[in-house]
């Protein structure tokens, strides 16, 4: 098994891509609201934050992590509907998705 994970900047895609991986058989994901550490940082009055604000500005206030825990087989259909629901992955400001190999799961409903 592993875990997917999606960090998506383009929230605004975010019931599309919901129900794309609906469609496709992927579902009993986790949505947790997240925030950058850029987007932290901003809201820090220090001199050196404020002094290089003007390169690194963000244009994302939030995010949402998205992560499932999928059998082998789902996880590339899964990459699959995430990279055509968004337009690219790869865009600018779309997102970032990795996988982790899990060593066991416990509590999952038919596993």
């Amino acid at each position: 098994m592993q875990a997917l994970f999606l960090v998506l900047h383009k929230v605004e895609k975010l019931d599309d891509l919901l129900c794309a991986l609906q469609d496709n058989g992927i579902s009993g994901g986790t949505i947790i609201d997240s925030k950058g550490m850029l987007n932290t940082l901003k809201s820090n009055d220090s001199f050196i934050i404020e002094s290089l604000r003007i390169f690194l500005e963000d244009p994302r206030e939030s995010s949402k992590t998205l992560f499932f825990i999928l059998d082998k087989k789902d996880v590339e259909k899964a990459r699959k509907v995430i990279d055509e629901t968004l337009g690219g992955i790869n865009n600018p400001n779309t997102g970032i998705m990795f996988g982790i190999d899990l060593t066991f799961v416990d509590g999952l409903n038919g596993k």
